[in-house]
């Protein structure tokens, strides 16, 4: 059972349920808790072989030692994970220069007394941190417990470590860079989160040397957003340009690829906003792992990790011309959709109170419980149980920050109407929309201009659970 604990997905049910059958605890216990327990057995366990004189994987034979190998991997991994925890911390306040692991000594010879060489307590020890960071940036910055939330929890780790961590820690580790990553998602929904939550997580080695890990994960992670960009400046933005290029260029300017460290990974947020000559070469870079600078002649090598996002319909692009089919399939090794924050509280009312805890926190910076009741009480009395919330998390963050500043938020008040009449009336001039779509389409639009189910309801006649199916179905935003 530790054996499959140990690669189970820690996001996933089948991880709770190994470590219920591994602890024997109660089902309603919190999942801190019963993980605690199923540690605390696995040590009872092994303290009984140890009285048997059996400490070392050297010790056992066949089928055993690929199990005590896990096993001890297991022990180790989680004796340590509170320092692992401080060290993330401490290197964050550290910036771009690698921290010293002071646990490191300590951890070093717990491998060794499990009878790891040195090479392989080098390997695991990094690979034990890209765990944790793993853990703690996905589970730290991306909270709620709507069955969509879980789902793309799990999804962020697999990104990271497949969906079988055997074959990772066999064959991938090193090879991640290969494996491209397209995020999908409306504006707001914390597409920026998740891939920091994976920028920051590659894999770094150790060197027992300096006792260091050999790259700070804090300068690993480059984010640039592409829409800020001019595009007469984008090309130089990504690939850098040499003295002299063009008008302005009075020295040479590394590009975001050239900053990126093989250790790193580069977030293109907006990607769908970039012309198809832009994306050519985006494309070569990808296929060749290689760039040229604007006005250079010199080849340069790209050794990171590239993820894309946009809130914009690719599929509708393609279908445009306006992003290119060879471009997406080279991006899509995987492809994970953020939920919106209308569908995460549709699945657990709970969720808007769960969002609201972490937004005071960060914005107080200190647990301020009791002021999360009157801010959602105020939400429910100034918008309705209904809001659509179209800005999503991050509208969420400024009604929280209105609230603080002046007690009320009246909601997003943007006049969208026109744009879903013009919307509606091509869709029926096409003659591309049957009478269904019609009326999910028609609740949509007198939503967005009366605010209400209620009225929605009584303007169609339709009851209000009829209403708000249509108004979830209809294809605009």
């Amino acid at each position: 059972m530790v054996l499959q604990a140990a690669f189970a997905n820690p996001f996933g049910d089948a991880r709770l349920r190994l470590d219920l059958q591994i602890s024997e605890a109660d089902r309603n216990l919190g999942r801190i808790e019963i993980t605690e327990r199923a540690i605390s057995e696995v040590n009872k366990q092994l303290l009984s072989l140890e009285k048997r004189g059996q400490t070392k994987v050297t010790h056992f034979a066949g089928a055993d030692t690929e199990i005590m190998h896990t096993v001890y991997l297991f022990e180790i991994y989680h004796l340590f994970f509170n320092d692992f925890d401080k060290h993330i911390l401490k290197q964050i306040e550290a910036g771009n220069k690698p921290y010293p692991v002071q646990f490191a000594p300590q951890a070093m010879a717990a491998f060794y007394r499990r009878g790891f060489s040195e090479f392989d307590a080098c390997k695991y020890l990094a690979f034990f941190f890209q765990m944790r960071r793993a853990f703690f940036f996905i589970n730290k910055d991306l909270v709620g417990d709507c069955p969509s939330m879980r789902k793309f929890r799990c999804n962020l780790w697999q990104n990271l470590f497949t969906h079988n961590i055997n074959w990772f820690e066999s064959y991938l580790w090193n090879r991640m860079e290969d494996f491209s990553t397209l995020i999908l998602g409306e504006t707001g929904t914390g597409k920026g989160a998740a891939a920091a939550s994976i920028g920051r997580s590659g894999h770094i080695p150790f060197d027992d040397k300096t006792g260091k890990f050999k790259e700070s994960f804090t300068k690993a992670f480059i984010s640039r957003n592409l829409s800020q960009f001019p595009e007469s400046l984008i090309e130089s933005e990504l690939f850098g340009h040499s003295k002299g290029s063009f008008t302005g260029a009075t020295s040479d300017y590394k590009g975001v690829f050239a900053q990126c460290t093989p250790h790193g990974a580069i977030f293109l947020d907006e990607i769908g906003d970039l012309t198809q000559p832009v994306q050519i070469k985006l494309l070569q870079i990808l296929q060749e792992r290689a760039f040229t600078p604007v006005g250079s002649h010199e080849k340069l090598r790209f050794s990171g990790r590239v993820i894309a996002a946009t809130n914009r319909s690719l599929s509708k692009l393609r279908k445009e011309g306006e992003f290119r089919d060879d471009f997406f399939y080279r991006l899509c090794s995987d492809v994970i959709s953020v939920p919106t924050l209308r569908e995460r509280i549709q699945e657990n009312p709970k969720e808007l109170e769960v969002l609201l805890q972490r937004v005071v926190e960060r914005i107080i910076d200190v647990d301020k419980t009791n002021l999360v009741p009157e801010i959602k009480a105020t939400l429910e009395k100034s918008l309705g149980r209904e809001y659509l919330w179209p800005g999503n998390v991050r509208e969420l963050e400024q009604a929280v920050r209105r609230i603080l500043l002046s007690g009320s938020y009246s909601g997003d008040t943007q006049d969208i109407g026109i744009d879903i009449n013009e919307r509606i009336q091509a869709k029926v001039v096409q003659g591309e929309v049957s009478a269904q779509e019609m009326l999910c389409d028609y609740c949509k639009m007198l939503h967005q201009r009366h605010g209400t189910f209620e009225q929605v309801a009584k303007i169609t006649g339709l009851d209000r659970r009829t209403v708000k199916k249509y108004i979830q179905s209809s294809s605009l935003q």
